[in-house]
């Protein structure tokens, strides 16, 4: 058998695991080190005479050396000598043997106990899953490495049970807002069939509220699939500027403005940015909604595009009543609105609309801010990443 063959047998049967890899490496780097001592210890005395063997002495004349030619005696000392550096490697190299055996025990215990909070990470995370969110590692000890690493897989299970809550709850609610709208319309057609009087403008009036209805209906179908989209990542890229997208936004909201009884103003300035055209169409389109929509009579909002802070960014701020700082991250959820006056409560939104912002803004790389004006309503500041000049020289 040859030695790829035997390797691989050897493979196949062994299981190399951390531990057996760790002690591997501590007896080898025992045996190479203490291989390169011998040898080292070995050169020097051969090279430097420390082992010198005494003179041959006489019998019966104590330690009176033995008057004999001179080249007997160089002959004696160098086989004495010989034989002395033999034993000394002979004993060096069993010394070695020994305690590279020793060394691969205490390698293996070493690295027996080193491992074992990564074994009692891996049995924790094996017996985690979604039905168990809330468990955590929590691994005592000194804070080192293997502490972080812990540390790490427990943040990483925290954002994983929020986003798994999240999850549940869009899931639910979407379920909520999709199936009211089928029970009105089933509920409007039966009550036009049921009526045995009702006449053909009776019939036509029921068909149209169930028209509008299907209408809201597919509005929130595009809205939930905006928002899978923008939570997905981006597809592409291309420079845009953000002060022609705003002007869009707010010439095609000036209309429900004026039957709202609001004003809108508008700053627009240059501001280069790259990104999904049609998402960030729909952001400002939101943001400029929502602004509408919870609003007081007579009202403002102000939209404004530029640099700030080394940033292109839009910002839309509104009046409206006073909002709480505690109801701010809770607009940005999915099916949650804020507790204020709309403007036409007879139009409710979908309540994914700042949803859908949140979702586009971290698509795309960008920074939110959403603060409550001290005078009631809202400021909201998206902040993008600069394009590159580039790309964006015959943009603005």
């Amino acid at each position: 058998m040859t030695s790829a063959g035997l390797l691989r047998r050897v493979r196949a049967y062994v299981r190399w695991t951390i531990q057996l890899r760790l002690t591997l490496l501590y007896g080898g780097l025992f045996l190479l080190t203490g291989a390169l001592l011998l040898a080292i210890t070995y050169v020097l005395v051969a090279r430097l005479g420390w082992i010198t063997p005494p003179a041959p002495t006489a019998p019966g004349f104590g330690s009176l050396p033995l008057q004999v030619p001179v080249p007997q005696v160089s002959e004696e000392v160098s086989r004495q000598r010989d034989a002395d550096m033999s034993e000394l490697l002979i004993a060096s190299g069993i010394a070695l043997a020994l305690m590279t055996v020793v060394s691969v025990g205490l390698g293996w215990l070493v690295a027996r106990r080193a491992l074992r909070p990564l074994r009692a990470m891996a049995t924790a995370a094996q017996d985690i899953s979604e039905r168990n969110l809330h468990r955590r590692l929590d691994l005592p000890g000194p804070q080192d490495e293997v502490k972080r690493l812990a540390d790490t897989f427990d943040g990483l299970l925290g954002r994983l049970e929020t986003a798994f809550e999240a999850q549940r709850r869009f899931v639910a609610n979407a379920s909520h807002e999709l199936r009211t709208p089928l029970t009105v319309a089933r509920s409007l057609l039966e009550v036009a069939l049921a009526d045995p009087n009702a006449s053909a403008d009776d019939l036509r009036a029921a068909c149209r509220r169930a028209l509008a209805n299907n209408q809201d209906q597919e509005e929130l179908i595009e809205a939930l699939l905006t928002l899978a989209r923008s939570q997905r990542g981006l597809d592409r890229r291309a420079p845009l500027d953000l002060a022609t997208v705003a002007d869009k936004s707010v010439v095609a909201a000036r209309g429900p403005a004026e039957a709202a009884g609001c004003r809108i103003e508008a700053e627009l300035r240059p501001a280069c940015v790259e990104g999904d055209l049609p998402l960030i169409e729909r952001l400002a389109g939101n943001l400029v909604d929502n602004a509408i929509r919870y609003n007081v009579p007579g009202g403002w909002v102000r939209v404004c595009t530029g640099v700030a802070a080394g940033r292109p960014t839009l910002r839309v701020a509104n009046s409206g009543l006073v909002v709480a700082a505690d109801q701010i991250d809770v607009a940005f959820q999915p099916f949650q609105r804020l507790n204020t006056m709309r403007l036409n409560d007879n139009q409710d939104g979908l309540g994914i609309g700042l949803s859908i912002v949140d979702a586009i803004v971290t698509a795309h790389g960008a920074v939110l801010r959403a603060s409550p004006l001290p005078d009631g309503g809202l400021d909201i500041e998206v902040g993008f990443r600069r394009a590159m000049e580039e790309v964006t020289s015959g943009v603005c």
